[in-house]
């Protein structure tokens, strides 16, 4: 069984190397986060949502968000919109313009700003919307077409395994799916009885993605849901770790080992390092800041290198602030050990 579930697999022509895909989380997966994922051995990798009217005006601060590393292929753009004509667009460029090897559309942001456009989870009320707008991107690009979604609107809106079928029906080479509805956003449980549902319903391969916390957790979703591949988000914001434990549990049935605190430590300030490559000095301090709290939790006294890493405003002072701590914090945990 952990051969099958550490085997490689296709989303249309392209190869992925084992079952764990990062998902598409935005303010997060930017390619300096994406290339610290390749690292940790996740599969595939998946650029936070894009708006399609950005691509077509050509802002910026867009397209410099579709800036895509050598190291992280394979890796799919994610974009997003309401209107057929502009997400056409925008897949077009993805297609044409930038070096990503999948193109994915999502359907199933739940933040009022993208639904009140008529995009995101708003398509999950219309099966035969997503019918027409995925088979639109599909006919207009040559790069392989995903779509994430979720279970449905609401409780009372489950559709599922009506949407997933006709992504399928209109040439999309593979579904990743949230257990939850728009309604629940984050909250109460992922429904993996529906994601089963989708699985055994499908041809394509079939993303799950909700609730997957640890390395069983991601092995349950392959086994008991059927799913082809597991999609991992907020458990990897700050552990990247966990990517290398599941897919080496997968493989071997082997649980390695949390990493320590000072551990922890050295990945966030890679993290920096990379941010300031990718976005340079100003935009990688402020992201890293956002992203900072997800490594020192749960690491003693990292309370006040916190708030002074939120003042520093250069990577040279977060540098000297996280070296700083990592020989208190190694003294402290020295000591500790001797008690």
């Amino acid at each position: 069984m952990a051969v099958a579930l550490a085997s490689s697999w296709q989303i249309g022509s392209v190869s992925i190397a084992n079952r764990v895909v990062v998902a598409p989380m935005a303010g997060v997966t930017n390619a300096a986060f994406r290339v610290i994922c390749k690292g940790y051995g996740a599969g595939l990798v998946v650029c936070e949502m894009i708006s399609d009217r950005g691509i077509m005006y050509h802002n910026q601060k867009t397209l410099a968000m579709m800036t895509v590393d050598p190291r992280e292929h394979p890796m799919s753009i994610q974009i997003y919109g309401g209107s057929k004509e502009t997400l056409v667009q925008a897949a077009q460029f993805v297609d044409q313009q930038t070096t990503a090897d999948i193109i994915d559309i999502n359907l199933g942001c739940p933040v009022n700003k993208v639904v009140r456009t008529d995009a995101g989870a708003k398509w999950l009320l219309d099966p035969a919307k997503v019918y027409e707008m995925v088979a639109a991107v599909t006919d207009a690009v040559h790069k392989p077409v995903t779509v994430k979604m979720r279970t449905g609107w609401d409780s009372r809106h489950l559709y599922a395994v009506d949407n997933a079928l006709a992504a399928e029906r209109a040439g999309a080479s593979a579904v990743a799916m949230h257990g939850r509805t728009r309604q629940q956003k984050f909250q109460g449980q992922a429904d993996w009885s529906i994601l089963k549902q989708v699985a055994d319903a499908l041809t394509i391969p079939f993303i799950g993605n909700g609730d997957v916390q640890t390395p069983a957790d991601a092995e349950r979703m392959l086994t008991t849901v059927g799913a082809d591949a597991v999609m991992m988000g907020r458990a990897v914001q700050g552990n990247p770790w966990i990517l290398r434990q599941t897919t080496h549990y997968l493989a071997t049935g082997e649980l390695l080992a949390p990493p320590s605190p000072l551990a922890k430590l050295q990945m966030a300030q890679h993290l920096l390092h990379q941010l300031v490559d990718v976005k340079g000095e100003a935009v990688g301090c402020f992201e890293f800041r956002q992203q900072v709290s997800y490594y020192l939790k749960g690491i003693p006294r990292s309370t006040r290198p916190k708030v002074a890493l939120m003042s520093a405003d250069t990577s040279a002072a977060m540098d000297a602030i996280i070296d700083r701590f990592s020989e208190q914090l190694a003294t402290y945990l020295a000591t500790k050990a001797v008690k």
